[in-house]
């Protein structure tokens, strides 16, 4: 059974900072973060492979959010900086066997989000 624990959200204001973390139980999987604010679809924000190796991030967010990962401590982080009111969102990480995909349905597993509020 696989369990994903994010923490970290909070209210916070334009420019300013917040790091997301996300506890995972069982083995190592892929893992993505992914965003959904209201009234939109869920959109994909940034992904890590196993090792931690490779990343890839939504233009959005690029240059701004830093995924990371401490496999001994099986968790992985979202370093979010420069905030914008457009980032306000639930974030969702999420856990897949795949290649760390853009794709949400490519992912098994998802936590229950944290919600991100980003005052202007």
């Amino acid at each position: 059974q696989v369990q994903l624990v994010e923490s970290g959200g909070g209210l916070v204001q334009a420019g300013g900072s917040l790091r997301l973390s996300c506890a995972a139980s069982g083995r190592t999987f892929n893992m993505g973060w992914f965003r959904q604010a209201p009234g939109k679809e869920r959109e994909f924000v940034a992904a890590i492979s196993r090792s931690g190796g490779n990343t890839n991030y939504a233009d959005s967010v690029k240059g701004r959010f830093t995924i990371s990962r401490d496999n001994a401590k099986n968790t992985v982080y979202l370093q979010m900086n420069s905030l914008k009111p457009e980032d306000t969102a639930v974030y969702y990480c999420a856990a897949t066997s795949i290649s760390p995909t853009v794709v949400a349905g490519d992912y098994r597993h998802w936590g229950q989000g944290t919600q991100v509020t980003v005052s202007s």
